[in-house]
């Protein structure tokens, strides 16, 4: 690389860096202590009206990662992530969702599973959409926040949470909802939302669903699909997801595709990385993945460092194009 390139690959270095920071840092204080910050701690802050509860949630968690305005590194993490990040929840708008308002699901128990409702308190950190990616590879997590409690259903096998169906999900299916059309597969059942908001579509003709558990089969078969008004669209075939992808959905000729069979990017992006290789058996199939960004930002993260070891002798451009290839 010339001198140029090397100090814009400099400058990109510093990019990686911060989203690996703020993705640390967001990753410890949601495990750890998402509900460190309260309601009484935010309308002490904005009593006075002299700040907004956007600002003075972004005050807290700059204290509570110990970032200091005063410090350069910290005030660019503090402007360029942490604000752009903070965002207000409405409960209204999740508890009007069609699936939340019509489907019951009262404490139901099924040999080693159950599906309960848990509750978020008011001002409980949580996820609340995909890894927004700027032009420039910044990374920005959507941490978002309800001003109220905010109740959401779970599943649950031999004491153990499954998998949920929190703001984070109806948000992060959104696009692939409004995008299906046709013949539609889905890769991973959970509570049946994809599948329920796909077949309410009147351009839908079909929703097969692809799922390994016989567990959360049953549940669903027995307690949600009978609620669900189109019904007789969705079919549910119990099979591994790759294998179904290789043997199986050539054959059946799907219109769209949505894969939601991970828990987060952290088992997901090598799961990802499988069914993409397999996107080519079906070529007149639109594809889409559930938290996609996230993935691409965990294979992004990995592949930059491979290539500033392994390459540093080609240009700028070509080391931008090979990292984009993920």
């Amino acid at each position: 690389m010339n001198e140029i390139d090397k100090t814009r690959l400099g400058r990109l270095k510093d990019t990686f860096s911060r989203n690996f920071r703020i993705t640390q840092m967001y990753a410890e204080y949601l495990e750890r202590y998402p509900e460190v910050i309260t309601k009484e701690m935010i309308d002490t802050l904005t009593e006075d009206g002299e700040i907004t509860r956007e600002e003075a949630l972004v005050a807290l968690l700059s204290e509570i990662f110990a970032l200091d305005f005063e410090r350069a590194e910290d005030r660019i993490l503090i402007r360029d992530y942490l604000t752009p990040s903070v965002r207000l929840l409405d409960t209204k708008k999740y508890e009007n969702n069609p699936y939340y308002k019509n489907i019951k699901l009262e404490n139901i128990n099924e040999g080693d599973w159950e599906i309960r409702w848990e509750e978020y308190p008011p001002y409980r950190a949580v996820i609340s959409g995909d890894m927004i990616i700027g032009e420039d590879f910044s990374e920005v997590p959507p941490l978002g926040f309800f001003t109220e409690p905010f109740r959401f259903p779970a599943v649950l096998e031999g004491g153990n949470e499954w998998m949920t169906l929190t703001p984070v999900d109806l948000d992060t299916c959104e696009e692939a909802i409004n995008d299906a059309h046709g013949k539609v597969v889905t890769f991973g059942l959970g509570l049946g939302y994809y599948a329920y908001m796909a077949s309410e579509k009147p351009d839908v003709e079909s929703v097969t669903v692809v799922e390994l558990s016989e567990g959360v089969i049953k549940l669903f078969r027995e307690h949600i699909l009978p609620q669900i008004p189109n019904k007789d669209k969705i079919k549910i075939v119990h099979a591994d997801a790759f294998e179904y992808a290789e043997h199986v959905m050539p054959l059946e000729h799907f219109d769209y595709a949505f894969v939601d069979t991970w828990r987060d990017a952290s088992d997901g992006a090598p799961m990802y990385k499988k069914m993409r290789a397999l996107e080519n058996l079906s070529p007149k199939t639109k594809f889409s993945y559930w938290i996609e960004n996230f993935l691409i930002s965990r294979l992004r993260a990995e592949k930059f460092v491979n290539l500033v070891d392994e390459n540093e002798q080609e240009s700028y451009e070509e080391f931008i194009k090979k990292l984009k290839k993920v």
